[in-house]
Formats: C-alpha cells, structure tokens, sequence
C-alpha cells in the first residue's frame, strides 16, 4: 500500500511539473478561486440574515501534532524542507489580502484568522515530518515552481481542527435559535388553556381570589417565587382540607404518610412540572418574568404548565405584554383588575431621628451595614427591635416577624432588608426607607447601585397597614429630609411596564452543543450559545454569570456534561467563600463516585456548632445554613450519592434555631465585634459596620433625575454633617449642642494661638 501511494504522489507531481511547465505563470487566486473552496451561496434580500458570532469565545483547540502516517514521503520525493525559507513564505501568505478575503468568507474574521495562522505557522515549523502532499507544496512554493495561495487549502483544514465550531455553523444556529419558544411545550399546546390574569398592588387581594379557585379545584399547583410563599400555601391548603404537597429546590413534603403525591402541590417556581395536568395552576407575582436572572422560570411556567385555568398574579403593568405573549399561543387573557383594600399615604415628613420611632415602624435598608448600625442605634435607646434580612434561614425569617408582630411581645421596631417585600405577614403600621439607593445587577451581569425603581418602592410600601394586620391604614417616609422629595417623586411615576421574557438554555440544547463542539468546556459552550441564539422582540436570555462562575470553579473536576449542568445551575451565593468552597468539595466528592455521608458533612462544617459570639460567626453560621441547604438539593438530583438527605435536615433545623439566638442577641453580637475589632476614633472596622456602607457612601449622589429638580437653592444649618449625623442617630441632639459650645471654644483659642504663632514666627527671623 504505501509503495502504491508514493507512485500516486510521484505521478501527481509529474503531471503537476507538466502542466505548469506549458502554462502561464498563475495569476493571484480571487475569491472562490481555490479548487474545493467555492465561496457561500449569497441569501436573497427575503431571508433573515443570520446573527453574526462574538468570535472572541471561540477558544482555539490544541492539535495534536502526531507524525505523518506515511512517514518521510514527501521529504524523499522532493527535499528536505528550509525553515527560514518556509518562515519567509508564511509570512507573505499571512500579509496577502486575498487570502484574508478568502477566509473570512469560510468564517474567519480578523481576530480568528490571526490565530488560526499562528498556529498554523507553528505547526509547520515545529513538526519534524508533515504530510506528503503538504510537504510537496511547501517544496514547490520554496523552489518558485508553485503558488504561494496554494498553501490556502491546509490552512483552511488547520483552522476548522483548531475552530471546530466553523465546519457546523449552521447547525449550532438552529440548536441556539429561540424564537418560538412556545413550541418547546407540546403537552401545553395541545389543549386549549384558559388565562385569568389577576391585577392589583401589594394587599389588593388577587393571591387571594386565585387561591380560592385553586382550593376548589380537583387538582391545582401554586408556583411562587420564595420558598416562604410555597410554604404559605401549602399550610393554608392542608389547614382548608385540602391535601397539598410542598415542593422546593430544597425540600419535598407529601402529607400521604405514604409518600402518594397529592393532587394539589405548593412548588416554589423553578420546580413546577411542565408534563403533569392540573385543573388550575397559579403562578405568583407574574412581573417577575423579566427578571434578568430568574425570568425564565415565569416563561417556563407561563408557557409550558398543562393547566385548564391559569390564574396569574401581578402588577397591572404586565397585562398587555401577557396578553401579546398569549397571542403567539393562540390563547385569549381573561383580565380582573383589584384595588388596595387599605389605603397608605406619605407623610409629609421625614423622621430625621431615630428617637422619633413609634411602634409599627419598619426601616427598610438595602444592605446588611446599614442592618447592623440602625439596630444598634435603636437598642442603645432601650428599644428592642426585630431584624429581616435575605440571608437568613426561612426559620428564623418567621421567628424575627412572629416575634414583631406579637402584640404582647415588647418588640415594636423592624430592621429589615426589602426581603420583607415578599412572603411575609408583617403588621406594619410605618415603612421608614433608610435610603433610596439599592445594589443591583443589570441584564449584563454588571452590578451597579441604582436608585430605586417605582415597581420596587411599591412593593415595599404597600406592606404597611395590610388588610389582615392590626393596623388599617398604612403610611410610607424617609428617614432623612432630602430623600423625601425623591420618595414622593418615584411614587408618583406609573409602574414601568413589562415588555420582555426571560429564556434561559436547557439541558438538552446544551447537549447538542457539545455533540459538535465536544472539546469545549461548558463555560465556552453557554458563552456561545448565547452569542449566536436568536430570541424575537418580546424576549431575552437571562444573565448566566452565576451558571458561568460554578462552571469555571469545577471545569476541572471530571464530570459528564448532564451531571455538570445540574452542579452549575445550583442556586449558591458565590459572594461565601465557605459554600463556594462547599461546592468545589461536593463535586470532587461526586466525581469520585463517593457518596458524600451525614458524617462527612458533619466532619466538614465542624458540626456540632455553637451560637455565635459575634458578627462574624453569625455570617458563617448563614453560610453553613447555606451549604445545608446545598446539600439538599442535589440530594434530589442525585439521590444515591446524597443519601443521608434527612438527617442533614435535622441538624439544619437545629443550625436555625442556633442562628436565631445569635439575631436575638446582635446587639450584643455588634458590641463584641467592635471590641475585637482595632478601630481609630469613633469608625469602627468591622466588616459591615464601618462607613463604607453604599447607603450612606451614595445617598448624596444617586443617579435620578427627578432629584436635580427638587434639590433646594442653598443649603441650611439643618442639612450639615451634625443634622446629618443626628439624623443618622449618631448624635444625640444635646450631644450636637454640647460639641458646638466646645468648638466655638476651641476655635478662639485656636485663633489666639494662631496669632501668637505668628508674632514668634516674625521675631525669630528678625534675630536671623
């Protein structure tokens, strides 16, 4: 065989020397020019033109550079091969425009051309014996007997080995077009679904409306956005006689002791199952579909739930993008409209100081810094207050708002994040914003601190006087003077209205991905994926930064594609290093095949644990509830090698109660940080107690517009750093007296000192 090739190649070579010895000189190759290469078929003006690749995530692939199968053939048929020659040649095809042409029609833009020919150049001078009939060019080329374009067709087969995704564009492009998503959702579309839309604020009564259709069905599930609303549902179901189950990412209760699923189930939204038929679904707090990380779950559920009735719940500004969506489905939006079933208003003042508390109040700050520091100030005025943040477990949440809305219970005052927004009765009687500004993550993934938006404002106020609450009417202030005027202002704006959808890649398209491009990590597959899917008018791709961020911490652990997909689509937060650590644990242990056992956790998180004795252990203390939490859910996914699900439960309901006594005591908590912490006159270090909080490092620049129009001409006396610091509750108002008698004191003898200063300064330079 291989002296049968080499007469082939000899003869090849003969009749190729012929050919050129009786033809003219070739003349430079134009497009489509290159035998095998023709150029792409144009579209006509009707076709969509496709979307063009981000090709900085094409991530070259290593070629191994394995010998020749037919050995030295090409260097016995010709000669040896001149490196500074062959370097020379390379160069000058590199620098022709012509071939640059001829590549980005075959895919190759600047930026992948660059690096397909650094590669290929490498390639060629570093292997010590090429393919015959590549080395025959490159002899031919070197010797003047052949044309420098005809290196054109290797490179071309060099760069889709390195660029796999060039040779199955089209393919990767229909796999990541979006545009019809309700086609993904057959069983939906083969019924014909009645869509209730139940429109109103916060305390107008829609959940209740829905529910009460749900609690009548034969068969109903409730998708909400918490955990607590879940939890809510499925204890008012049961209580009502109606058997429901409670289905979160986390936990799955079936009230058969039995473990029969029930006919009714409470799911947090992301659980809901788009393949079982129900009489009525209700899917909770609707605008949430345009969430830029969390909106394809509302999609998902809006579009795939295989219910007769689907009662959604929401502001009145999602009706007509719900009503256009249902369009594309061919289903009709039945539309009832609630008001608030008690009236708030806003005050006309600011309350300015902490010592102006009443009970019911509820100040609402939007970070754990200004958490700490309000609370303090409030017990060191011998005030007990609650406290409600988002990172505490869902036990304690409860036990913090049981504990504030107990009339008997001496605990009048709440410190709450706008985690208090959602899934909890409170008995607010005051909603007091501590500030206006709110770290936020656009639909870019970039984070920012923003002011406030109108949806947001509202949902927050509209917990004061709830309908179900002691107090019938509910009012709504600032804490400080000049965020009034801005409060006001956002209030009045009509709600912005929804006007996309959020999408987010499946499992299976991710899979056909890596069928053709099988040598990418999954990070560079979504990244992708992204950049050439196609998505319409009324929809985007949610934010996958977090997906990204799990995916590059274990790209090194072998896992198969399935398994590392439901590892990256765990809901973690990557700002604890103890769970980002936890995960990175978890799925070495996974990949090892070794089932990760109640006392390997145990052994993990030093369980047993001890209350907090400050700050900074009631944070790890969170974040061990969080690695819990973790663990149960991949416990559902991968059952065998989490097996030890329930008594993992077990000490997680014992770390809350832990946790709990640590939030009675954070006063406490706050003082003994501040004493371990080395400070400098009165700022204290401590993380999330010093004076880098945003609130108060950005209240003074906020990026509203409506602000520039209510600021005032000149500012007053009240409006210094000592109001301010009153205001704050760092100052008391006879401290602010005292402090201006003893600087009025101080400047003049200052004054005098300066002066004498002077006097010395001028007889010392007489006597020089």
């Amino acid at each position: 065989m291989a002296l049968n090739r080499c007469v082939d190649l000899l003869r090849r070579r003969c009749c190729s020397l012929l050919r050129r010895a009786v033809a003219p000189p070739p003349a430079p190759l134009s497009s489509g020019s290159v035998p095998g290469f023709a150029p792409p078929l144009s579209r006509s003006s009707s076709d969509r033109t496709p979307r063009a690749p981000d090709t900085s995530l094409f991530v070259p692939v290593a070629v191994r550079n394995d010998e020749a199968r037919d050995g030295a053939v090409g260097a016995e048929l010709t000669q040896p091969l001149d490196k500074g020659e062959l370097l020379k040649v390379l160069n000058k095809f590199y620098k022709r425009k012509e071939m640059q042409k001829l590549a980005a029609d075959q895919g190759l833009d600047a930026r992948l051309f660059h690096q397909a020919f650094i590669s290929f150049r490498k390639y060629i001078l570093e292997m010590n014996i090429l393919s015959a009939d590549l080395h025959i060019i490159l002899s031919d080329i070197c010797c003047g007997a052949g044309h420098i374009d005809d290196i054109f067709p290797y490179f071309m087969r060099h760069a889709k080995q390195i660029f796999p995704m060039l040779d199955c564009m089209d393919d990767l492009r229909k796999i990541s077009d979006l545009r019809v998503p309700a086609n993904w959702y057959p069983e939906a579309r083969a019924i014909q679904r009645k869509i209730i839309f139940h429109a109103g604020p916060t305390n107008s009564g829609k959940t209740y409306h829905a529910i009460q259709r749900y609690l009548e069905a034969k068969s109903g599930v409730y998708c909400g956005p918490l955990k607590l609303l879940a939890h809510e549902i499925f204890e008012k179901s049961n209580a009502a006689g109606v058997p429901c189950d409670l289905v979160t990412g986390e936990e799955r209760t079936f009230v058969d002791p039995e473990g029969k699923q029930s006919n009714h189930v409470a799911c947090t939204i992301e659980m809901c199952s788009v393949t079982t038929p129900y009489e009525v679904a209700v899917i909770d707090e609707i605008q949430m579909i345009r969430d830029p990380s969390r909106g394809w779950a509302w999609t998902r559920a809006l579009m795939g739930l295989c219910a007769e009735e689907i009662h959604v719940c929401g502001e009145a500004a999602a009706i007509n993008f719900i009503t256009e969506l249902m369009f594309t489905t061919g289903e009709e939006v039945e539309v009832h409209n609630y008001k608030r079933l008690t009236p708030f208003s806003i005050s006309d003042q600011a309350v300015e100081n902490l010592d102006n508390l009443e009970p019911g109040d509820c100040i609402v700050c939007f970070s754990k810094n200004d958490i700490y520091s309000v609370n303090r100030q409030i017990e060191i005025r011998g005030l007990e207050c609650a406290v409600i943040y988002g990172s505490l477990p869902p036990g304690t949440k409860l036990a913090q708002a049981k504990k504030f809305n107990d009339p008997d219970d001496p605990c009048k005052i709440l410190v709450a994040t706008d985690a208090i927004g959602m899934g909890l009765n409170l008995s607010i009687r005051r909603i007091i914003f501590n500030s206006l500004v709110k770290p936020s993550v656009n639909e870019k993934g970039e984070k920012e601190l923003v002011t406030i938006s109108t949806s947001q404002a509202l949902q927050i106020a509209g917990r004061a006087g709830r309908f179900s609450s002691v107090f019938k009417e509910g009012m709504v202030t600032t804490m400080h003077r000049d965020d009034l005027p801005v409060l006001k202002e956002i209030l009045s704006r009509p709600v912005d209205p929804v006007e996309t959808a959020g999408l987010h890649p499946t499992a299976e398209q991710i899979e056909m991905f890596a069928y053709h491009l099988p040598d990418a990590t999954l990070s560079n597959l979504i990244d992708i994926f992204v950049s050439l899917s196609q998505v319409d008018g009324l929809y985007f791709v949610c934010n996958i930064d977090d997906f990204k961020f799990l995916a590059d911490m274990i790209q090194h652990i072998p896992l198969n594609l399935r398994s590392r997909y439901v590892f990256c689509t765990a809901p973690i937060n990557k700002k604890q290093p103890f769970v980002c650590t936890s995960f990175l644990k978890f799925a070495r242990q996974f990949s090892r095949d070794e089932p990760l056992t109640f006392d390997w956790v145990c052994r993990h998180i030093n369980w047993p644990l001890v209350a907090p004795k400050n700050i900074k252990d009631l944070v790890h203390l969170e974040a061990v509830h969080d690695v819990l939490d973790l663990y149960l859910w991949l416990s559902y996914r991968f059952m065998d090698m989490f097996p030890d699900a329930n008594l993992v439960r077990e000490i997680q309901q014992e770390l809350d109660g832990i946790i709990q006594v640590g939030v009675r005591n954070i006063t406490r908590l706050i003082r003994a940080t501040e004493a371990q912490s080395p400070s400098s006159g009165s700022e204290s270090k401590t993380p999330g107690l010093g004076p880098q909080s945003p609130s108060l490092a950005l209240r003074r620049a906020r990026a509203s517009k409506s602000q520039a129009h209510m600021k005032e001409g000149n500012r007053t006396t009240e409006h210094s750093l000592g109001s301010r610091l009153v205001q704050e509750g760092l100052l008391t108002p006879e401290l602010l007296q005292q402090l201006r008698k003893e600087w009025s004191r101080d400047h003049n003898q200052n004054g005098n000192f300066t002066k004498g200063t002077a006097v010395t300064a001028n007889k010392k330079k007489k006597k020089k």
